[in-house]
């Protein structure tokens, strides 16, 4: 998977669809089928509701499903996750769709909001996807994970508030983040002690990936 590890290059983008998807993850024919149906499923509803921006759908393969899959490759091995602020599946119902059938899989879908969650309620039914969505704030849950995710979720300093309860029962989080994440983390680092490895991302050149470990509040 991922053979050709390395930040997607500004020129690529806009050629970058499935087929594209597929030689860069090793997706396989069934996989590809199940996010083709994804991606179909979040078109309709996100004309009823507002899940992403309507010119990032025009970007699905690059902006949604390679960056939440891209995940997969810094956690081979986990197979228990959860998705914080899981709203339109991104990462949570992509990797879901990626771990299908391994044995063990589940993902927890975690949203607050009852609309969004129909949604993801809806995708896990469709594809029959080892996912159980949490209508329930994220700090509300004590669930053991492997890896805690989270994308557009909220801010650095409040991300570590709603992800500690995972983290405190072991999970490592991987968080994906945009252009600001120095300005993030430079504001968490007085409430909260934490060990950090920036990774560039694979889907945007300004972006990164935050694997952060032995978090704790600062005293």
């Amino acid at each position: 998977m991922f053979g050709a590890a390395r930040p997607m290059p500004p020129e690529k983008e806009a050629v970058f669809g499935a087929a594209e998807f597929q030689a860069r993850t090793g997706a396989t024919p069934e996989q590809m089928a199940d996010l083709e149906r994804f991606r179909t499923l979040l078109e309709e509803w996100n004309q009823r509701i507002n899940l992403v921006g309507p010119s990032a759908m025009q970007q699905f393969w690059l902006r949604h499903a390679f960056d939440s899959a891209q995940l997969l490759e810094l956690a081979p091995n986990s197979l228990r996750w959860a998705d914080l602020g899981a709203g339109a599946g991104l990462p949570g119902v992509v990797l879901a769709i990626m771990l299908k059938g391994r044995p063990g899989v589940r993902v927890n879908l975690v949203e607050s909001l009852t609309k969004r969650c129909r949604f993801l309620e809806e995708a896990v039914a469709t594809l029959e996807l080892p996912a159980v969505v949490h209508n329930d704030r994220a700090e509300n849950l004590t669930l053991s994970v492997d890896i805690v995710t989270a994308r557009a979720c909220a801010p650095l300093v409040r991300l570590f508030d709603y992800a500690l309860p995972y983290m405190k029962k072991g999970a490592v989080g991987l968080f994906l983040k945009g252009q600001d994440v120095a300005t993030e983390v430079a504001a968490a680092r007085p409430k909260w002690r934490f060990d950090l490895e920036l990774i560039p991302s694979l889907s945007d050149p300004s972006g990164r990936i935050l694997r952060v470990e032995r978090m704790s509040r600062a005293r």
